[in-house]
């Protein structure tokens, strides 16, 4: 069984922790489903870093035993700031740490560089292939005499999508949920809660609200058509979210962008690439 998007996203945020910058951790996590819905596995390995656990990794390959892993100091790094991740990829049943970079690896850099970081793989002298950082153009002199960074909106300042479908389950339909930007079992199921209480609604399906994908729920399915407009096609959105697949907008409208989030997950689950979300793809999708 291949390694859950839930549990990467998880993992990675227990390694970040609450002093990694909010914006370096929301493009993280970011990068992490992007890589996912593409059929790469990352795990976040460290984000912000303490002066003393620098200087014990900068002792590595010196004083004390191992590889040399870093030219740094404490307080000469960027994970000392918050502003640093350092990944690794993994085999899809998350066992075994893949340190060979290759296609895959670069590939993950390209899409942390497409959302801002800068890549320790471009470096010229010390390449540093698991490294990414945002640094807002700001030295390590500046940093450590006080700078700030100012990397714009972050998760700080809003909600995170996950959260905010969340928020969202609990407003519409009255849900008793936790608000953790986590896709657990129990927001997948206030999901499927929502379906069945939208084909209730508009199609006077009179099922059983209970969460649970049965012949009577998978009976009363519709099928959804480019330009379908509505809660149905939120929760669309939200599904192909939370499996990897970006729709690029939680409006309830299924546009280009929703269409072609649904088309790769259709192709990457074997379903027939359609683009239209029947019966078929609304159960694998509650899988």
């Amino acid at each position: 069984m291949n390694l859950s998007l839930q549990t990467l996203l998880k993992q990675a945020k227990e390694k970040m922790g609450s002093c990694t910058h909010p914006m370096v951790r929301e493009k993280a996590l970011e990068t992490i489903r992007r890589a996912y819905a593409e059929g790469i596995f990352v795990r976040i390995t460290e984000g912000y870093r303490s002066h003393a656990r620098q200087n014990e990794l900068y002792t590595q390959g010196r004083t004390k035993p191992g590889k040399v892993v870093t030219n740094a100091r404490g307080g000469q790094s960027y994970h000392n700031y918050g502003l640093a991740v350092d990944y690794v990829l993994l085999s899809p049943d998350g066992k075994k740490a893949l340190w060979q970079v290759n296609s895959d690896w670069r590939r993950v850099a390209a899409i942390a560089k497409s959302l801002g970081f800068e890549w320790g793989g471009d470096w010229q002298t010390f390449k540093d292939y698991p490294h990414l950082q945002m640094t807002d153009g700001l030295s390590l002199v500046q940093l450590r005499n006080g700078a700030k960074p100012n990397l714009g909106e972050s998760a700080a300042s809003k909600k995170a999508p996950i959260a905010d479908i969340q928020s969202t389950l609990v407003s519409r339909y009255g849900f008793s949920l936790k608000i953790d930007d986590l896709f657990g079992p129990e927001t997948k199921q206030a999901l499927l809660k929502a379906y069945q209480t939208e084909l209730n609604k508009q199609f006077g399906a009179n099922l059983v609200v209970d969460g649970v994908w049965g012949p009577k729920t998978s009976a009363a399915s519709v099928t959804l058509h480019p330009g379908a407009r509505g809660n149905l096609t939120w929760i669309l959105q939200a599904l192909l979210y939370c499996s990897g697949f970006d729709p690029q907008g939680m409006d309830g409208i299924l546009g280009e962008k929703t269409v072609a989030a649904l088309r790769s997950f259709q192709r990457g689950s074997g379903l027939k690439v359609d683009g239209l979300a029947g019966v078929a793809t609304f159960r694998e999708l509650f899988k």
